[in-house]
């Protein structure tokens, strides 16, 4: 029996450059990159030099706190080079195609024991997918958690129905949540639309319905069972789970991505199937409409997505593309105050708020960054039990004891996406968590 969880709060972008044909589309690419920062608690170092030969699965990077856990390779091929930023940080690490599919074979038999799953789990770059709340960040194999939360919805603008990835793989999932099962004293939860995926044996499943942000893992946990001081939980997503399930069963890696490319700039909206981290050009080429504007390309969606450029490579967790106006081009008569009907807001002010259409938006903030203003805002969109303009308060004035009794323990920047997108303020509020998340975690540990 499936618990129901129904959402009141949340918003639903409503924008142009939607997937309608689903048929998916194969590409393969000679170029892709591995780049740390997506693996937020992860001290990168590295365990290959340019020039040398790879297999998927080959162990690229290890985290320098706990050298079991590491980050692999998702092309059989050639280190074409390791990319260094500022004091020597490793950007990416780039892999060029030899096009061969070697893959490395990892010993599967250890996976009975809970010791023997988190070692092929931290060797294999599985570990370095899962996040732990709080902090959001690549969790330590040493410390249990005391739930798993598995999200098998994407409710972000755009994004595809995570299902299409999950067709034919119930029996890797039902392996996964087996051996996940194993690591916990508590339950593995698994949030789904109704309908959409079957019933997972040892697993608890969460019907959610509701508008974005009910695809987030921290909503889950927030309405399900939240985090208190002291307690540990663990999330990924179904697509994640599936490639642990191949793992178990296989004792490869699956490195294969089903991408949504998308965006008011594509021709035509479509799915791909990939490479992780596979060069954007090659999955984009001479789908970008023509129309003279300057583009932003985007891996991830417009919330939470990271701005790439067109040399750059597909980032975790490799499942979108949006292309939209930069907007750096425009000149609009009266700016970000114009009354045209094509412009999508929140606020009543504006007519496009009254209207039932799709939008197409480019970059610009559209107003000036100001002082916060304590409006209720945040909370029409957030379906959490917290405050988040209180705890954003506390955040920025490095309150800890304030930012434990506000609920940062259950938050990850993610979840107040949406709250930026409609702060009035224009504030980079996913910015800032993140920075009191990495403060409250060197402070208390």
């Amino acid at each position: 029996m499936s618990i129901n969880l129904s959402l009141k709060k949340g918003l639903d972008l409503s924008l142009e450059g939607e997937i309608t044909d689903f048929s998916v589309k194969d590409v393969e690419v000679g170029l892709c990159a591995v780049t740390p920062d997506d693996f937020t608690g992860f001290i990168p170092k590295i365990e290959v030099r340019e020039g040398d030969k790879v297999m998927v699965g080959s162990p690229l990077l290890h985290d320098k706190n706990n050298e079991s856990v590491k980050i692999t390779s998702p092309l059989a091929g050639t280190v074409k080079s390791v990319v260094r930023g500022e004091r020597r940080k490793i950007e990416r690490v780039v892999i060029e195609s030899d096009g061969s599919a070697s893959s490395l074979e990892f010993d599967k038999s250890r996976a009975t024991t809970s010791d023997g799953l988190l070692e092929l789990l931290s060797e294999s770059g599985m570990m370095s997918r899962i996040r732990q709340r709080p902090y959001d960040i690549v969790p330590s194999p040493a410390v249990k958690p005391r739930d798993i939360f598995v999200t098998a919805i994407d409710s972000a603008p755009l994004a595809a129905d995570m299902t299409i990835a999950l067709k034919g793989k119930e029996r890797e999932l039902a392996a996964a949540v087996k051996a996940l099962s194993s690591l916990t004293s508590g339950k593995v939860y698994i949030g789904r639309r109704a309908g959409s995926l079957s019933d997972i044996p040892g697993a608890e499943m969460v019907d959610v319905s509701g508008r974005h942000p009910a695809g987030n893992a921290g909503v889950l946990i927030a309405n399900i069972a939240p985090v208190n001081k002291g307690e540990v939980v663990w999330t990924l997503d179904a697509v994640t789970l599936a490639k642990i399930g191949t793992l178990l069963e296989t004792g490869r890696v699956d490195a294969s991505a089903l991408v949504a490319v998308t965006g008011s700039e594509i021709q035509k909206p479509c799915m791909v199937r990939t490479t992780e981290g596979a060069a954007v050009g090659q999955l984009i080429g001479g789908s970008i409409k023509s129309d003279g504007v300057h583009h932003r390309i985007i891996s991830g969606n417009v919330l939470t997505g990271i701005a790439v450029g067109e040399d750059g490579f597909l980032r975790f967790p490799y499942r979108q593309i949006t292309v939209i106006p930069e907007g750096d081009d425009v000149d609009e008569f009266m700016g970000w105050a114009s009354m045209s009907p094509s412009k999508m807001s929140v606020s009543r002010s504006f007519p496009g708020h009254f209207l039932k259409r799709r939008f197409a938006p480019d970059a610009r903030l559209n107003g000036g960054r100001r002082a916060m203003i304590m409006s209720g805002q945040f909370d029409k969109v957030m379906p959490m039990d917290i405050l988040p303009e209180y705890l954003l308060k506390a955040i920025i004035g490095r309150d800890i004891d304030k930012m434990e009794q506000l609920g940062i323990y259950e938050v990850a920047p993610e979840d107040f996406a949406l709250a930026e997108y409609v702060d009035t303020s224009k504030m980079e509020l996913q910015k800032i968590v993140r920075e009191g998340l990495d403060y409250l975690r060197k402070e208390t540990e």
